[in-house]
């Protein structure tokens, strides 16, 4: 074994005694819905039953749709005044945090994420719904007095309407926190889909809410497929949007899906993000920030740093450091308070990622630490894997493997790094490690990715946006261009004294 392992103890004091019993919310209330099978949900890491949930149908979803809809058209969300939306935010968040404890471990249950990563997901999440009940306030347009002494000019935002989000696996109450706030600070109504196998965070948020004063039908969560709720919610002709967080081949599905009323689509799809360090880097800091990156939610993120382009004359120097660094992360049971990586979140995904390292060892990749599952008794662990000489045609290069595998490529001159850096489909995020300043500014500006750190990694705050360029995804949320993307924009042109006639009389 590679790194130190914590093995799992199937007796931790903070396992259930028995699996807890979710419903879905819709219009204010508990239920089964139409569904007559359950969704049973095991912990990656323990391989006992933690959480189980109704399978929701298409009825499910249009019950949901419709609470939504008389909800926007109410007005007892979308026109009240933006300080009574704000009450309700700053509400939630404070009992989030009261809740902390509880949605920190039915978290790292459900994803086999370690506990202490949940706790500052949690936190994280806290502080974007105070950070979004601040722009509850400001919501704002423009006016134009320049249109002649007979013309005023307004510009005025007003809410889409009823919104569909479909979130994924592996940051279920972080990922919704980037996204409800936002939509509930525009004065839209919404409909969740959590990820079938993670939901349980959500469905306690719509409790939260509830608790906190939001009106019925506002924030309605139906669990189930993709195939089913996520296909009903993309197509549905009364959705105004729809936000999916996923992969690019679904949110491919999600693009052909909308165009039945083309509504509006936000994606944050895939990434294969370069982590570009340069010779005059801070060498401690480097290393520290590329072990995070690819390793952090165990390589389970769409923002990782899984490929690693370094300059030539570092090369092997880094490599060797790194490698010594990987030994030393601790992986394994996430109750343990000091394990840094936990579990893989499926069986599927544990066999599609040791799938792509022999696939990565068959390319000619040199394998430099790792490359193989942990041998457990309990659980889905992968040790931390490093590759190096990896060329731009293997497919461990190419494609997104959300694992804990790094991809190292070594190169000889600024251009060639852009180059290799932007030779992907993807444009999500990457980050540069340089102590020039000019190269750092110029590599921000070259570098094609909606997201860019210099000297650091996977950091930040809610004020500033997130988004893809290329196939990474359309659109931007979190920050005011989060709230602005779940707004219209409505011109007003208002006449003042007399119109001048078109038919003379």
């Amino acid at each position: 074994m590679s790194n130190t392992f914590h093995h799992v103890d199937v007796n931790h004091p903070l396992l259930p005694e028995k699996a807890r019993e979710f419903q879905m919310f819709i219009n204010g209330k508990w239920t089964k819905g139409h569904s007559s099978e359950n969704f049973v949900r095991k912990s990656p890491a323990h391989d006992i039953v933690v959480s189980t949930y109704p399978a929701g149908t298409a009825e499910d979803v249009d019950d949901a749709v419709k609470a939504a809809r008389e909800a926007f058209d109410s007005g007892k969300w979308s026109r009240i005044s933006g300080g009574a939306r704000a009450t309700v935010m700053l509400k939630t968040a404070q009992l989030i945090r009261e809740n902390l404890a509880e949605l920190a471990l039915l978290e790292t249950l459900e994803t086999g994420k370690p506990l202490t990563q949940s706790r500052g997901e949690i936190q994280g999440a806290a502080d974007i719904w105070e950070y979004a009940a601040g722009l509850a306030r400001s919501v704002n347009g423009d006016s134009f007095n320049n249109l002649g002494d007979n013309m005023l000019g307004l510009v005025t935002r007003e809410p889409i309407g009823v919104v569909g989000v479909i979130t994924p696996w592996n940051f279920p109450f972080f990922i919704g926190a980037e996204r409800y706030p936002y939509i509930l600070a525009a004065g839209c109504t919404l409909v969740a889909k959590a990820a079938e196998i993670t939901s349980g965070t959500t469905l306690l948020l719509a409790g939260i809410l509830k608790e906190a004063g939001l009106p019925d039908g506002v924030f309605n969560v139906v669990t189930g497929s993709g195939s089913v709720v996520g296909q009903r919610i993309t197509e549905h002709s009364d959705i105004d949007m729809v936000s999916f967080t996923g992969s690019t081949a679904v949110g491919q599905m999600a693009l052909q899906a909308s165009a039945k009323n083309i509504k509006r689509l936000g994606l944050e799809l895939g990434g294969k993000n370069p982590q570009v360090v340069f010779a005059d880097a801070d060498m401690d800091a480097a290393l520290d920030g590329t072990l995070f990156g690819f390793l952090f939610n165990t390589g389970q993120c769409c923002v990782s740093g899984s490929r690693l382009l370094v300059e030539r004359s570092i090369h092997a120097e880094f490599c060797r450091k790194l490698v010594e660094r990987a030994k030393k992360v601790q992986s394994g049971d996430p109750l343990n308070e000091s394990t840094q990586i936990g579990a893989i979140i499926t069986e599927k995904h544990y066999q599609t990622v040791l799938g792509y390292i022999e696939q990565g060892k068959k390319e000619g990749a040199q394998l430099l630490t790792g490359g193989s599952a942990v041998k457990t008794d309990k659980g889905l662990f992968i040790e931390p894997t490093i590759f190096d000489d990896v060329t731009p045609v293997m497919t461990v290069f190419r494609e997104e493997i959300f694992g804990p595998v790094l991809c190292v490529t070594p190169f000889d001159s600024y251009e060639e790094a852009i180059r290799i850096a932007n030779d992907t489909c993807y444009g999500l995020a990457a980050s540069v490690w340089t102590s020039n300043l000019d190269k750092a500014v110029q590599g921000f500006r070259d570098l094609k990715a909606g997201r860019l750190w210099v000297n650091t990694t996977i950091a930040g705050g809610p004020e500033l946006p997130s988004g893809g360029f290329k196939q990474s995804g359309i659109g931007r949320e979190s920050g005011s261009y989060g709230l602005d993307e779940y707004t219209e924009i409505k011109s007003v042109h208002i006449q003042l004294g007399k119109r001048a006639k078109w038919l003379a009389e």
